[in-house]
C-alpha cells in the first residue's frame, strides 16, 4: 500500500484518497468538481503525476463541500384522493 502522507523538503502533502477522506467527499465528487470548474486542481504533483494536496488545498475543498445553497421556496402540493 502506498503511504498516503508524503513529506518533501519538510512540507507535508496528502495523496488524493487521504485528502478526500479528510474532507468527506468521494473521488467521483472531486473529479466532477474538477471537470465542471467548481474547484481548481492542486498545484503539486509527484513524479508520476499523482496529485499532492497541501493543508491549504484540503481547506479549500472543505469550504466547497460545506457550502449551503438556499433553494427558492416551492410549496408542497397536496392531492385529495377521494
Amino acid at each position: 500500500m502506498i503511504n498516503m502522507i508524503v513529506e518533501i523538503d519538510g512540507r507535508i502533502f496528502y495523496r488524493t484518497n487521504e485528502a478526500l477522506k479528510k474532507v468527506g467527499i468521494s473521488r467521483a465528487t472531486f473529479f466532477r468538481w474538477l471537470k465542471n470548474g467548481i474547484i481548481e486542481d492542486v498545484l503539486h504533483k509527484d513524479r508520476r503525476g499523482w496529485r499532492l494536496f497541501t493543508d491549504e488545498d484540503i481547506e479549500r475543498l472543505r469550504k466547497e463541500a460545506n457550502k449551503v445553497r438556499i433553494l427558492p421556496y416551492q410549496p408542497v402540493l397536496e392531492f385529495n384522493n377521494e
